[in-house]
């Protein structure tokens, strides 16, 4: 791994013995013992007094974070990962804390989770999107393919509900419908510097020019502390680690950057969200040996995780435009040729999604040629009230670029994975639809997949009621709403096409072929199962209709 270093000339490393700085005398309540098991749990209590938390490892302070320690009977349990420490002895130090509380003693080891029997039944449980086993996720970070496997890393909490104490969370599927949760792959070199967001690139074998090198995963992201930094994946493919005499490689006001490689000028390329007074916008760096970065342009009116790639139109590799978009998913069309993005002529900003939930998408690096896709992920920003776990992830997309009456636009469409989930299936043909009559009407559980086409014909509204959330379309105003979601939506040729998916607490929409992307958080009732079209105000016809049952991805 130092060959590998010196020849990238790259940076990482978070040593598990991590700052080297000893514990202070500021402590009130410690907890000596020799980490003998795979995890200590950790009681929490939603509200309480936020303690701040250590655990010293021969004189070094290790980890150190925040968290709602419970000081009598917990509203749910973290866990922190003792694999690198056992057999060693250590100190859990808290601040702050009476010596007579109970909160230390009711902290254990163990070599399972704490309840983790119910782990992934839980009520407000997704059971095909991702979440994390304990604590709060936001933005996906590093999507990158890598030896058979999407690597999902992810902004996370290990230690509560709440935004804070800022990880690199690490998750890995074959098949972007089961994932396997991994121990954390990048931890904050100290307190207050923590892991903001980034993304991933492939640093080639060839590049490496040593014997029986393979290509590995690099990272760039925000240290809080210090700006931003480049990172290796170790051998084993779990963790990252820097060169801290390297980083940080840019220094700026700002965060998030998107780091890929740009074949035409043969240079590396990060695109980063970049504040200048109060001009908000993605300024380009570039570099040779991932060191030393040139800042070459800017682009005004963007705002946090910076996202770019190229994308041929219908298919065309002869005709491709560059994408550029945001946190918010507004993107924009043009070229890019390694040093400055320019909007196409004669257009601006599109929306990329018409939901209420979806931010900081980014895409998979590395997908093999042979699939070629573009799959994106984003944070779905749905709160879980009285759950161990906290916000998700959307199913993963494919985007592609298609030729509009209005222009070039991005699509969006679920990933054909989700077929992997299919169980039963309901069909239907050429029904027609009359006012005060419901189809599916005895249908009942919380997992679908449904296809639809329909005619609106002589109604003034048609749709689906998916557990008591009605996903409506009314034809006059040639509208698609959902919850507190809608979005202009014109039928092809009288026809419109919905494809939904529906999860215990979100339903995507998406409409004309992923014209229209709509992903919708949305708490179900617990007395709701049901599934129905409806019609308002006059009859529609449902051309096409199919209903698939699905199992859960955590079965």
């Amino acid at each position: 791994m130092k060959n590998l270093l010196s020849v990238c000339i790259i940076a990482v490393a978070v040593s598990e013995a991590a700052s080297g700085v000893a514990f202070g005398a500021d402590a009130s309540a410690e907890l000596a013992f020799t980490a003998e098991k795979r995890y200590l749990n950790l009681p929490v209590k939603n509200g309480a007094p936020m303690r701040r938390m250590s655990l010293v490892v021969k004189k070094n302070k290790i980890r150190e974070f925040e968290i709602e320690l419970a000081d009598a009977k917990p509203d749910f349990w973290v866990f922190l990962d003792l694999e690198p420490f056992r057999g060693q002895k250590a100190v859990l130090k808290v601040d702050g804390l009476a010596k007579d509380s109970e909160a230390l003693k009711l902290v254990e080891q163990s070599d399972s989770i704490k309840e983790a029997d119910d782990l992934y039944r839980e009520k407000l449980r997704p059971q095909f999107h991702f979440t994390s086993r304990r604590g709060w996720l936001n933005d996906p970070n590093g999507l990158i393919y890598h030896k058979g496997e999407y690597h999902l890393f992810y902004q996370h909490n290990p230690y509560g509900v709440k935004w804070g104490n800022m990880h690199w969370g690490h998750a890995v599927s074959k098949d972007l419908v089961h994932w396997k949760e991994l121990p954390i792959a990048l931890y904050p070199q100290r307190f207050g510097d923590w892991c903001f967001s980034g993304s991933a690139a492939m640093f080639p074998a060839k590049m490496i020019r040593q014997p029986g090198a393979e290509d590995v995963p690099i990272i760039a992201y925000t240290s809080t502390g210090r700006g931003e930094c480049i990172a290796v994946m170790e051998a084993g493919g779990k963790t990252f680690f820097e060169d801290g005499t390297k980083n940080p490689v840019i220094k700026h006001q700002g965060r998030d950057p998107r780091i890929f490689w740009h074949q035409p000028t043969n240079r590396w390329v990060i695109a980063v969200y970049d504040e200048q007074g109060k001009s908000r916008g993605i300024a380009f760096y570039t570099s040779m040996d991932m060191v030393n970065w040139e800042r070459r342009s800017r682009i005004e009116g963007w705002f946090e995780c910076p996202e770019i790639f190229e994308l041929p139109v219908e298919g065309d590799k002869n005709n491709t435009r560059w994408v550029v978009y945001a946190a918010n998913s507004e993107y924009s069309l043009g070229s890019f040729d390694g040093k400055e993005f320019k909007i196409e002529p004669g257009t601006g900003k599109y929306k990329g999604n018409f939901g209420n939930c979806l931010y900081a998408a980014q895409t998979f690096s590395s997908i093999p040629a042979e699939d070629g896709r573009r799959i994106q992920i984003g944070w779905a920003r749905v709160d879980f009230p009285g759950m161990p776990f906290n916000q998700m992830m959307t199913f993963p997309v494919e985007l592609t670029l298609r030729k509009t009456d209005e222009g070039i636009r991005l699509f969006a469409n679920p990933a054909r994975e989700i077929e992997k989930l299919h169980a039963k299936k309901h069909a239907w043909e050429d029904l027609t639809i009359e006012p005060r009559s419901r189809l599916l009407a005895d249908a009942k559980g919380d997992l679908w997949h449904i296809r639809a086409v329909f005619e609106p014909c002589e109604a003034a509204r048609a749709g689906f009621d998916i557990r008591g959330t009605n996903l409506t379309y009314d034809a006059k105003k040639q509208q698609l709403t959902c919850k507190d979601a809608s979005a202009p939506l014109r039928p092809i040729d009288g026809e419109i096409g919905l494809e939904i998916l529906v999860d215990r607490t979100s339903v995507e929409v998406f409409a004309n072929g992923g014209r229209v992307y709509m992903p919708v958080g949305v708490i179900h009732p617990d007395d709701k199962h049901q599934l129905a079209f409806f019609s308002e105000g006059g009859s529609a016809k449902v051309k096409r209709l199919e209903v698939h049952e699905l199992k859960s991805a955590w079965e």
